[in-house]
């Protein structure tokens, strides 16, 4: 009996697996049953095709009370995230929908096409304040598919038409498409913009981030917001020991280059099913230095491969994260990268106006779109 075929990556896909979420009755193990000849061994595995879904979602806006997070309130017109981040903490979010926070994390997309209307009638009600929006938070909003679709293009519309503060987070060059209206509110103090950069290799980003622009695309696009009047803050979002860790310093100092104006960086997290995802991914693309990235993820997280303490999550704890954090404060300084330290809480919020069109909330449908009726209607 031949032993199981061991996991190997997929062209353009980060995960290369279809891992169970946590919340699946039903458990799945490979197993071989003598089915598999020699022969087979060397045939690549059915390539996973991503799939698009309309979500008519119930509500749009999400809040939190996190201390570590300078935001209370974000937008997210996206579930899944084509670009296939092996390291996003977002994956775990498949679970709730029954899928898996691997392959099917990143190949089947929800795209919520009523999220314009949806914001108009929450910005419109009378008890609403309005604070800065994040959006594109838990997963970009600037998917491959928003080109065709337009969903996060239609909510920046009702922010820039309400004149209401927002602030923007990507790692797509599709960005720039709406750089007359960020551009328009970014002139009264109303938006700013934020791009991820973790890594300047482009063959490391290929692998960690497979669907995500390269590296010096995300720098051209951090000159062209810079350009158009635009804040960009660099996201040096994750430090990766021994994989992105050696060039926190030349991330930091190109970004500098292309006009970023701050700065912040967060080290690896690993929630749930992350931590094998994230560990099958080294072992296939990494495994002469799997145990050492570990072992240093360890030392940062009190011994275990994780820790979701506000305290600790997003920095680390002990030596190794206070060289970290040593080295990127001192970067920081010497590039002049921190003076735009607070900006998202300066976002003014004096100007901002109701809506004067408001869509009404759509009536239960009780039927097909050829008017017979619904069993269960």
């Amino acid at each position: 009996m031949l032993p199981p075929r061991p996991l190997a990556a997929q062209k353009g896909r980060g995960a290369v697996s279809n891992l169970q979420g946590r919340y699946e009755v039903n458990a799945r193990e490979r197993f071989d049953d003598g089915w598999v000849h020699e022969d087979d061994e060397d045939e690549a595995p059915a390539p996973f095709r991503t799939q698009v879904t309309d979500e008519f979602a119930k509500t749009i806006l999400s809040r939190n009370s996190s201390p570590d997070i300078p935001f209370n309130v974000s937008l997210n017109p996206y579930r899944g995230c084509e670009h296939g981040c092996i390291y996003c903490f977002a994956r775990p979010s498949h679970s709730y929908l029954g899928l898996s926070p691997g392959l099917d994390f990143e190949s089947r997309l929800f795209a919520k096409v009523n999220a314009p209307d949806l914001l108009r009638r929450e910005l419109a009600r009378p008890s609403y304040v309005p604070e800065p929006i994040a959006l594109g938070v838990n997963t970009d909003a600037y998917q491959p598919c928003e080109r065709a679709l337009g969903i996060t293009r239609r909510v920046l519309e009702v922010l820039h038409d309400c004149e209401h503060p927002v602030a923007l987070i990507s790692k797509s060059s599709l960005i720039e498409r709406d750089i007359d209206l960020i551009a328009a509110m970014a002139a009264k103090n109303q938006a700013i913009a934020a791009v991820t950069i973790t890594t300047l290799d482009p063959d490391i980003s290929r692998t960690l981030e497979p669907r995500a622009a390269a590296p010096a695309r995300r720098l051209r696009t951090i000159r062209r917001l810079t350009d158009a009047g635009i804040p960009v803050r660099v996201s040096v979002a994750p430090v990766i020991p021994f994989i992105t860790e050696p060039e926190l310093e030349r991330v930091l100092e190109a970004a500098r280059d292309a006009g970023a104006v701050s700065a912040h960086y967060v080290v690896l997290r690993l929630p749930w099913e992350v931590n094998p995802l994230f560990q099958e991914w080294l072992q296939a693309h990494f495994p002469e230095r799997a145990q050492r990235v570990m072992n240093r993820v360890r030392d940062l997280r009190g011994g275990k491969d994780y820790d979701s303490d506000f305290s600790k999550r997003m920095h680390g704890e002990g030596v190794w994260a206070d060289l970290i954090r040593q080295r990127f404060v001192k970067a920081v300084e010497r590039l002049g990268m921190n003076a735009a330290s607070g900006r998202f809480a300066q976002l003014d919020t004096s100007r901002f106006k109701r809506p004067l069109v408001v869509p009404t909330a759509p009536a239960k449908q009780c039927g097909n779109a050829t008017g017979q009726l619904d069993l269960f209607g």
